[in-house]
């Protein structure tokens, strides 16, 4: 039988540690298809094949054996708030949310919420952002807000001012090191943790090229930005000029290939040409102790069930968007070896947790109805807690960058 409330607040009380779930996992092209893992910035000078690709060695089966990050704990983490923030915006279930809006601004943003956030509740979008809690009422910096306030000096030991307002900075992390309290602010380990990692990783390559139909050549002429509406022109007299009077070549070098035009020369990349596994692992763990030791005045046992079934929910809810990380790295289930979930007790021994979406979505918001009034979430499914408006000086923080970032597009820099 699927997993119920009684059993999960059992779990949660009694002598479980943990909850884990393991799937195996290869390219949806098929085993030995090529996928492409994360890059990370590394010295220019280290031309080793893989080398913007986290490569370690693992232990497995008794053997040193070479492994490849594909996806990390906080990209995981992520992906399962947006998911949980698909759910909440479907109205499936409730869940305190903090929005800020950037439509006018960012159109292209949007909303940024406390699930999308990078840094949660604690977000310095959030933090620079202002709070009317009624049409008459003046803005305020939304750390100033009763809700910003409430949760600055939540700890371990009283977890309630963030439960209330942020529950999955409980269930993934927080650390609001740029509140009113610098470094000393409220600090939550991540009680759930998820990763993917190839196994038997071996780097590949990737070549690049392009053929231009109409063949225009490098020497072809020199490129200038124009004046007036036109981008570029091959004519220095309507070229814009320097303080010297010379004209402005466009981008770096002045040539075709700054405006996109032109042959790519065919050429091999060693450094970032993806990787082949003999698998990929899935690893889930929510740790059941961590959320025990959260400390809540009233209504502990109840917190501490909807934190779990929250977690649970978060995984499923991901795990059932599939694997389509990034370009070129689809990942899909082995025959047989989907994600699992089972409970492990403190002497070791293991019992299979049986739960899909649905009934994920089910037990949650069951834990949800059962909080006391003291730790009860204020707000119905998909009505966000509070509506939040970039301040004067972040709205114009954002403008002023993206019109450098425009600027120096127009003329090529990276």
């Amino acid at each position: 039988m699927a997993l119920n409330f009684d059993q999960l607040r059992e779990m949660v009380t009694g002598d479980v540690v943990a909850i884990r779930g393991v799937a195996t996992l290869e390219p949806a092209g098929g085993p030995g298809d090529k996928i492409f893992p994360p890059t990370h910035a590394v010295d220019d000078r280290d031309k080793n094949p893989g080398a913007k690709y986290a490569f370690e060695t693992r232990r497995i089966n008794g053997q040193d054996v070479t492994c490849v990050l594909i996806d990390s704990v906080q990209s995981q983490a992520n992906r399962m708030e947006e998911a949980l923030q698909s759910l909440w915006e479907e109205k499936k279930i409730a869940l305190p949310v903090i929005t800020t809006d950037f439509s006018e601004v960012a159109p292209e943003v949007g909303k940024v919420t406390s699930l999308t956030a990078p840094h949660r509740i604690a977000d310095a979008l959030l933090r620079d952002s202002v709070f009317r809690k009624d049409e008459t009422s003046e803005p305020q910096l939304f750390r100033l807000s009763g809700i910003g306030k409430s949760f600055a000096d939540a700890s371990p030991k009283n977890a309630t001012p963030l439960f209330k307002v942020c529950p999955t900075g409980l269930v993934f992390g927080l650390w609001d090191s740029t509140g009113p309290r610098g470094g000393l602010g409220a600090k939550f380990q991540r009680a759930l943790v998820s990763e993917i990692v190839g196994i038997n990783a071996v780097p590949g390559s990737r070549t690049e090229s392009r053929i231009d139909p109409l063949n225009i050549l490098k020497k072809a002429a020199d490129i200038y930005e124009a004046e007036g509406d036109d981008a570029w022109t091959t004519d220095p007299a309507k070229a814009k000029k320097n303080d010297k009077g010379d004209a402005i070549k466009f981008g770096k070098e002045g040539k075709p290939s700054e405006l996109n035009h032109g042959n790519v020369t065919p050429r091999i990349d060693d450094i970032a040409g993806g990787v082949t596994v003999d698998e990929a692992k899935h690893t889930v763990v929510l740790s059941l102790a961590s959320l025990r030791r959260l400390g809540f005045g009233v209504g502990a046992e109840e917190a501490r069930t909807v934190l779990a079934a929250l977690g649970l929910l978060a995984v499923l809810a991901s795990e059932s968007r599939g694997h389509d990380l990034r370009s070129r790295c689809l990942l899909v289930p082995k025959v047989g070896a989907a994600l699992k979930l089972e409970a492990v007790a403190r002497d070791g021994s293991t019992t299979p947790v049986d739960l899909d979406l649905a009934g994920a979505i089910a037990l949650y918001n069951e834990a949800v109805q059962k909080l006391p009034n003291d730790v009860r979430f204020e707000k119905p499914a998909g009505e966000a807690l509070a509506v939040l408006k970039p301040s004067p000086k972040l709205a114009e923080l954002v403008r002023k960058s993206r019109e450098l970032a425009v600027a120096e597009a127009d003329v090529g820099e990276e």
